[in-house]
């Protein structure tokens, strides 16, 4: 039975419309959070936390529900796939409070941040499934007003204390989870040179570059493309900046090579031009807009080290306040455009094959 007053379980319909609004709250800020790392999109992080908390608590009202009708019932392939998708909506909350408190997971070239990730997109996936055989829109008269809101807002409420609580017991206990960057990722191999960690994207995994056969072309919307060999690449400007992988990880460095906007200077851009792409020997290919791409650089080396092929030698896209996998490795040609390269989504999913 619902505890009564205003403290109870919402009526069946606005739990299950609420369930579906959290969890496509928590994976809509989980993707976002992949494209975020500069300081000012903290709050998509602290967004993300709360929403799962929140989701947490909507599952455990739910589960209290319907535990009672899941005895003795007959255990069809809408039960099934119910059962599966609670199980699987609690491994990504756990998976994710797990990672949280510094806890990881050794799975190969993937981590316990990786998990969560996936079991994320298998939420949606399974939700999806579930909404087709059993979900109802709630009505207006489902709703109860005042108590209604005074339900979510509490709710919201004790999300964001128990998230404020956990960075206070993480300092508390010292746990790993305490020297997390805002973005979640854990410092590892800062100011050592090469000795940061080695990941590509999905299946690029190119053959060491040949640099005598290798050659950096900057065209597009510009005046005067160039065609430079190894060479007579500069290596005297200087970057100090966060890689901050999607895997988990952060790492900061002193990058070293040539700015962007010295080679587009060279090239003479377009006045109408707006983003620069940078293509890898791999296919991968990432966008930048103009003004943003002028500041970055296109490191050869590394805290003094020349990079290795694992991260990107002979030329590596160093993008502050971008992720990881924006920071495209073994760079072969820069391309001036007017409009962005929206097929890159699709394109670092083919790459490396």
């Amino acid at each position: 039975m619902n505890r009564p007053g205003w403290l109870g379980a919402p009526n069946p319909r606005v739990l299950d419309g609420s369930l579906l609004v959290g969890v496509g709250f928590v994976l809509a800020t989980g993707i976002v959070s992949l494209y975020s790392g500069r300081p000012s999109r903290a709050w998509v992080f602290v967004t993300h936390g709360v929403g799962g908390l929140v989701l947490a608590g909507l599952i455990g009202l739910k589960l209290r529900r319907v535990r009672p009708r899941l005895r003795g019932v007959r255990h069809s392939a809408v039960v099934v796939l119910s059962v599966i998708l609670t199980a699987v909506t609690a491994a990504a909350l756990g998976s994710g409070v797990a990672w949280v408190f510094g806890a990881d997971l050794d799975l190969g070239p993937w981590g316990l941040l990786n998990l969560h990730i996936g079991l994320g997109l298998a939420v949606a996936l399974l939700l999806g499934g579930h909404l087709v055989s059993r979900f109802r829109l709630p009505s207006r008269k489902d709703f109860e007003g005042r108590r209604t809101a005074l339900r979510y807002g509490a709710a919201v409420v004790a999300g964001a204390a128990v998230y404020r609580l956990q960075g206070t017991v993480n300092g508390a206990l010292e746990t790993a989870g305490a020297d997390r960057r805002f973005t979640g990722s854990k410092p590892t191999g800062s100011d050592d040179g090469n000795a940061f960690p080695v990941t590509s994207w999905v299946a690029d995994d190119p053959d060491p570059v040949d640099v005598d056969a290798w050659t950096l072309s900057v065209d597009g919307a510009v005046a005067e493309p160039l065609e430079l060999d190894y060479a007579a690449l500069a290596d005297d400007d200087e970057r100090r900046a966060v890689l901050d992988c999607t895997s988990g990880w952060y790492s900061e460095h002193d990058w070293r090579g040539v700015t962007i906007g010295s080679l587009l200077e060279a090239a003479d851009v377009d006045d109408d031009a707006a983003w620069v792409s940078f293509r890898s020997v791999t296919g991968y290919r990432w966008s930048l807009p103009l003004a943003e791409a002028r500041e970055a650089l296109l490191a050869s080396r590394v805290d003094g080290e020349r990079l290795s092929h694992g991260h990107g030698f002979p030329l590596r896209l160093v993008a502050p306040g971008r992720r990881g996998f924006q920071w495209v490795k073994w760079v072969e040609a820069v391309r001036v455009t007017r409009r962005r390269d929206h097929a890159e989504r699709l394109a670092i999913f083919l790459s490396g094959l």
